[in-house]
């Protein structure tokens, strides 16, 4: 009797835990394709993105991005953005949006570190709770996790809908001390990364999480319907 409520308690925990971490794997999967080069420019090639009113050109603000992107995934010290100066010398980043960009990086690498491990979680998890309580159940907790995402996706992307000043506002309170993540117009970072680039890479994570979710549903489902009818 034991053994078999440890087989059990296993079972479930296994459950909950994937019902947690594929969600998160999935969004933050969405998360790293966004931290590329691609989107910059994708992003950029949007009818209706804003012009610099202060003077960048496209090709200047493509590559500004694409400095400011690498210096979040690479282990440089935040003097790979302070060493950068304009043609008449002065520095591209003041001290305010410098220490935001040290702030951000801690953050992207944090997220970066907890993607890896809830992908591997989500990789090597079912493939114990297969062996636990057979491959049906598996696929099963796996649609459940699918499900789980999308619903969580869907309200997300009526958020942006209904306001989505307020939940970009939000997201920085709750990530950032103070007010450190406020600039002025002129500043390189929001004339680099206006409100209109976060709008489209919030949409963006949601609907790129909504597609890998749907497709781990449409899977997980097929392979369910299979399991079932095989003796």
């Amino acid at each position: 009797m034991g053994q078999r409520w440890t087989h059990v308690w296993l079972e479930r925990l296994a459950r909950g835990v994937l019902y947690v971490a594929v969600p998160v794997t999935l969004l933050l999967t969405s998360v790293r394709l966004l931290l590329t080069p691609a989107f910059v420019r994708l992003d950029y090639a949007i009818p209706g993105f804003p012009a610099d009113p202060f003077g960048f050109s496209l090709q200047e603000r493509i590559g500004g991005a694409d400095i400011a992107l690498g210096y979040l995934l690479n282990d440089e010290p935040i003097a790979f953005l302070g060493d950068l100066r304009f043609e008449a010398g002065s520095p591209v980043y003041n001290d305010r949006e410098l220490q935001h960009m040290q702030d951000v990086k801690g953050l992207v690498q944090q997220v970066m570190s907890l993607w890896l491990v809830s992908l591997a979680i989500s990789l090597v998890l079912p493939l114990g709770l297969s062996r636990l309580a057979g491959e049906r159940t598996a696929w099963k907790a796996l649609n459940t996790a699918a499900r789980a995402t999308l619903a969580v996706m869907a309200l997300l992307l009526v958020g942006i809908a209904a306001s989505f000043s307020f939940l970009f506002v939000g997201f920085h309170r709750v990530f950032f001390e103070g007010d450190t993540w406020l600039f002025l117009y002129s500043d390189t970072l929001i004339r680099l990364f206006p409100e209109r680039f976060w709008l489209t890479a919030f949409v963006g994570i949601g609907l790129g999480t909504l597609a890998l979710a749907l497709l781990l549903l449409v899977i997980s489902a097929q392979r369910v319907r299979h399991l079932s009818r095989t003796p």
